[in-house]
């Protein structure tokens, strides 16, 4: 009866790190919809925060080179977001990856 006992444990400690792992598979689609949305908030407020500065100096006279140096800083501002998003998606990826693997090990 004991030997029964401890099988059956055995077998429940065995199936608990798989179940945890599917688990885990069905949060990454949770996670990836909050990435992209978060990611598509971040491109948007960007967006606006570069139309917002470019209709603030309309009518203001600015000399050349200061608005050069902000049109250059507004490019590299969006050169950041999109790597950092490129990262995070890729991060993400690997993460994904990881896990199918380990899945299958399993």
């Amino acid at each position: 009866m004991r030997k029964l006992f401890v099988v059956a444990i055995t077998a429940l400690m065995m199936g608990m790190p798989v179940a945890t792992l599917r688990a885990q598979d069905n949060g990454l689609k949770a996670q990836k919809q909050l990435m992209k949305a978060r990611q598509k908030e971040e491109r948007a407020a960007l967006k606006l925060r570069n139309k917002n500065w470019r209709q603030s100096l309309r009518g203001q006279p600015l000399p050349k080179s200061e608005r050069i140096r902000a049109k250059h800083q507004m490019a590299r501002e969006a050169r950041e977001l999109r790597e950092r998003q490129q990262d995070e998606k890729q991060d993400f990826k690997d993460r994904q990856r990881q896990i199918k693997e380990i899945n299958k090990q399993l």
